[in-house]
């Protein structure tokens, strides 16, 4: 099923930012269950199963491709609780959108994500995934900048 194995937590992340930046849905899709179940941003509810993921992942990045856009990832506040087969990841993701082949960043945004993760024939899959950011009380907009 899996091709290569993703050994510990610290690799799920990594491979993240590298799929993301590569814009690599093949990659970036293998960290996650067949069975995953995300709560996100994106403009729905929540996301259940690998299909459906497939789908929002395969626009974001080929709407990235379009645009001609390069995101670097960085990952910060990590906090992990894992013990043999669960595991439980909360931290900080910022987005950073470059145009290819410059080094002129056009915008950024930080969410706030929780992971939790099972070993799967050696592997640490992502089962679910939950994204978010603050709103601003006054006029209801999600706070993009606060980092």
């Amino acid at each position: 099923m899996m091709s290569e194995k993703i050994g510990t937590v610290q690799e799920v992340l990594e491979t993240y930012k590298k799929a993301v930046n590569e814009r690599d849905s093949g990659r970036f899709l293998k960290m996650y269950a067949s069975d995953v179940h995300i709560y996100d941003c994106w403009g729905s509810w929540e996301c259940k199963g690998i299909d459906a993921w497939r789908d929002n992942v395969c626009g974001w990045f080929n709407d990235l491709k379009e645009n001609g856009d390069v995101l670097k990832v960085s990952v910060e506040d990590i906090v992990i609780e894992e013990n043999t087969n669960l595991a439980f990841v909360h931290c900080a993701i910022t987005y950073a959108a470059y145009k290819e082949g410059s080094d002129e960043k056009l915008r950024q945004m930080t969410n706030r994500f929780t992971f939790g993760l099972k070993r799967v024939n050696g592997s640490w899959l992502i089962t679910h995934e939950h994204s978010s950011l603050p709103i601003n009380m006054e006029d209801g907009k999600g706070m993009f900048d606060l980092r």
